[in-house]
C-alpha cells in the first residue's frame, strides 16, 4: 500500500534531541536546519547514520528530506534524525517497515542521563572514604 502524498511528516527522538521530519519526491537533497547535510553533520559517520534509512529502502535518490533537529549534542542529533527519517519512510510507503526494522531504525533509544540523587556527587558516585 503505497501513500504517494507531496509530504509525509514524523518525528524522531533521541536522549533530549528531537528532529522534525518532512520527506517529499525530490532529487535527494537533504536540508537539515536550513544546511545542507554535509554542512551540519561533518563527520562522514553522522552522513551515514543520517543517510542508512534511505539506503536501506534505496529511496537516497528519490526523496527529499526537510529536518528541524533542536536539543542534545550531535550523535543524538543524528540518531533523532535518522530515527525521523524511518519513521516518515512507514507513513509514506508500509511495505518498507520489514526492511526498516530488521535494522533497528524503527525502534527509539530509550537511554539517557540519569538523574542526580541528593547526598551524591553524580547519579550513583558516592563520597570517598577518608580515614583522617
Amino acid at each position: 500500500m503505497t501513500k504517494d502524498t507531496t509530504n509525509t511528516k514524523a518525528v524522531g527522538r533521541r536522549k533530549t534531541s528531537a528532529a522534525r521530519v518532512r520527506i517529499a519526491p525530490g532529487k535527494g537533497e537533504i536540508v537539515i536546519n536550513g544546511k545542507k547535510l554535509a554542512d551540519y553533520f561533518r563527520t562522514k559517520i553522522g552522513q551515514d547514520k543520517v543517510l542508512a534509512p534511505l539506503v536501506a529502502v534505496g529511496k537516497e535518490k528519490a526523496l527529499d528530506v526537510s529536518v528541524k533537529v533542536a536539543g542534545g549534542g550531535v550523535v543524538g542529533q543524528t540518531e533523532a534524525v535518522r530515527h525521523g527519517i524511518a519513521r516518515a519512510l512507514i507513513k509514506w510507503n508500509e511495505d518498507f517497515r520489514p526492511a526498516l526494522k530488521a535494522l533497528g531504525y524503527l525502534t527509539r533509544d530509550q537511554r539517557a542521563k540519569e538523574r542526580k540523587k541528593p547526598g551524591l556527587y553524580k547519579a550513583r558516585r558516592a563520597h570517598q572514604w577518608r580515614k583522617r
